[in-house]
């Protein structure tokens, strides 16, 4: 036998019957509607501050503070001539590393500066555009007959 649409209820105890608060003392819920005496949550208006702790010293005043983070700091993605060894091994044709490349094959995040950093080997040459380079690194490019070429921040 199919039900009906119009037919339909809920499960014995799935609903519980509304709450009516402010509608007198008859309802069961009249005097202070269910919000206890005084204090801030019985008054209208009532919104808890992120990080109040009901005015005991909050946790972000407590900690001790030191040092200083310099809001202006670029931080450089590394890039490791291990790694772009690896990349030209995976890629005989690539010739020319750029960093929109890079992005592409999922090696650095969209946008980030990159930093070409010495670590590993090098074994033939390519034109690499980076923004900023050590120096070793650099020496160890143009040793085999490869080209760094910077790019602006």
């Amino acid at each position: 036998m199919s039900r009906l649409l119009h037919t339909l209820k809920p499960a014995a105890g799935a609903t519980h019957k509304e709450k009516r608060i402010g509608r007198g003392e008859g309802s069961g819920h009249g005097g202070t509607s269910t919000r206890g005496h005084k204090g801030d949550k019985s008054r209208s208006g009532y919104r808890l501050k992120r990080g109040f702790e009901g005015g005991q010293m909050p946790y972000q005043r407590r900690i001790p503070k030191f040092g200083f983070q310099n809001p202006f700091r670029v931080e450089y993605f590394p890039l490791n001539l291990d790694r772009v060894s690896s990349l030209l091994e995976a890629h005989p044709e690539l010739s020319e590393i750029t960093p929109s490349w890079l992005y592409e094959h999922g090696v650095v995040r969209k946008g980030a500066p990159i930093k070409l950093l010495a670590r590993g080997e090098l074994n033939r040459a390519v034109t690499i555009h980076v923004h900023k380079a050590s120096a070793a690194a650099q020496a160890a490019v143009e040793k085999v007959g490869g080209k760094v070429v910077f790019l602006s921040t």
